[in-house]
């Protein structure tokens, strides 16, 4: 279906090794008939509709087709079928990329992460072993097309001038701190603007609301509707700078604004769900972005806004870089998962004891 890890993990899929991998998907949502659902469903040697299937059903299924690796990418959000996973159907069950934290439970053994987002002080916080692959641990997708059409500033509602700060993210992700961080920035570089996404009228009426009560012009908060994906992707290139919020940051979101050749700004916190954009950036080339203090961040925003050089030079940097940096190599991150699939089943057929990984 039209999901944001759906959109990530697409090529995972299409790299596995067919000669040491069998793969079957257990899908939980309904086929939306979408390109991504057609695309992703083709990938598979085995497809399971789990929709009209209770748990027991699903587990019971997964045990009689031997399947050694349960992956779950739902975690601990809408329409998870954790009670599946609670069953204990497979030998070897792991949590991957859709739930940025522990899930604090016995029937996961093993988490796929990184350094930047569970660092190794962390390792005791999750219940989980801890799988840390090298770059990050997130998986993209090369094939994320971008629409050859980018709009004008004027047909999205943006100022001809000035310098355009974005933030992608749902609306949830933005707190009371984190905005009035924002209009510290706006109130110290003139003539900027700042483009969210629309959420919904309500949020964004309150956002323009507020924005007036830091003292801000509501008229510098410019809302973006929802589009095709490589729509969104192409208007990317109408903005200068993308500012991560905190302490949930921007996932899929980040990782589609460096695709588009866009600079994130980032302020990692002490939990998983507040350093993946850390992680991303780090994984593009581009550390400098990576803010370690709330005054960092703002003065390091102020200074990109007011050097032009600086701002492109960073997206020349993600541009050159695209095709080789790590964060974009499909084929190697997916090698390095299965490196790691590969040794969880090893342990388990030896009867190792469970233990923290790096690959």
């Amino acid at each position: 279906m039209q999901h944001a890890t759906a959109n990530l993990i697409a090529g995972l899929f299409e790299h596995h090794d067919r000669t040491k991998f069998e793969i079957t998907a257990i899908a939980l949502n309904r086929d939306d008939g979408s390109d991504i659902s057609k695309r992703m469903r083709g990938s598979f040697e085995h497809y399971l509709d789990a929709n009209d299937l209770t748990d027991s059903q699903v587990a019971d299924y997964v045990r009689k087709h031997e399947i050694e690796i349960l992956v779950d990418l739902k975690g601990f959000t809408k329409d998870a079928r954790t009670g599946i996973l609670a069953r204990r159907p497979a030998p070897v069950q792991v949590s991957y990329l859709g739930y940025p934290g522990t899930m604090g439970a016995d029937f996961i053994d093993y988490i796929l992460a990184d350094e930047v987002v569970i660092p190794f002080e962390h390792t005791a916080d999750f219940s989980e072993r801890i799988v840390r692959l090298p770059g990050s641990y997130q998986i993209n997708d090369r094939k994320r097309a971008i629409a050859e059409y980018v709009p004008t500033r004027a047909e999205a509602g943006l100022p001809e001038r000035g310098f355009v700060f974005c933030c992608f993210n749902n609306s949830y992700k933005i707190t009371p701190q984190v905005y009035d961080r924002w209009m510290r920035i706006l109130g110290r570089v003139n003539g900027s603007g700042l483009w969210l996404i629309e959420s919904n009228e309500i949020a964004s009426a309150n956002l323009k609301r507020e924005a007036a009560a830091r003292g801000v012009d509501p008229g510098r908060i410019v809302f973006a509707g929802r589009t095709k994906l490589s729509e969104h992707l192409a208007r990317y290139a109408l903005s200068d700078l993308f500012l991560d919020t905190s302490p949930c940051n921007a996932h899929t979101t980040a990782s589609d604004a460096l695709w588009a050749g866009i600079p994130v700004l980032t302020m990692p916190g002490s939990t998983f769900a507040s350093r993946v954009a850390a992680s991303l950036v780090k994984a593009a080339g581009v550390p400098d972005l990576v803010a370690a203090s709330a005054h960092e961040y703002e003065e390091t925003a102020v200074a990109l806004a007011n050097s032009p050089e600086k701002i492109a030079d960073l997206k020349r940097r993600l541009q050159a870089s695209r095709e080789s940096c790590p964060l974009f190599d499909t084929a190697r991150t997916t090698r390095r998962i299965e490196n790691a699939f590969a040794e969880m089943v090893r342990r388990y057929h030896a009867k190792i004891p469970l233990e923290p990984l790096v690959v």
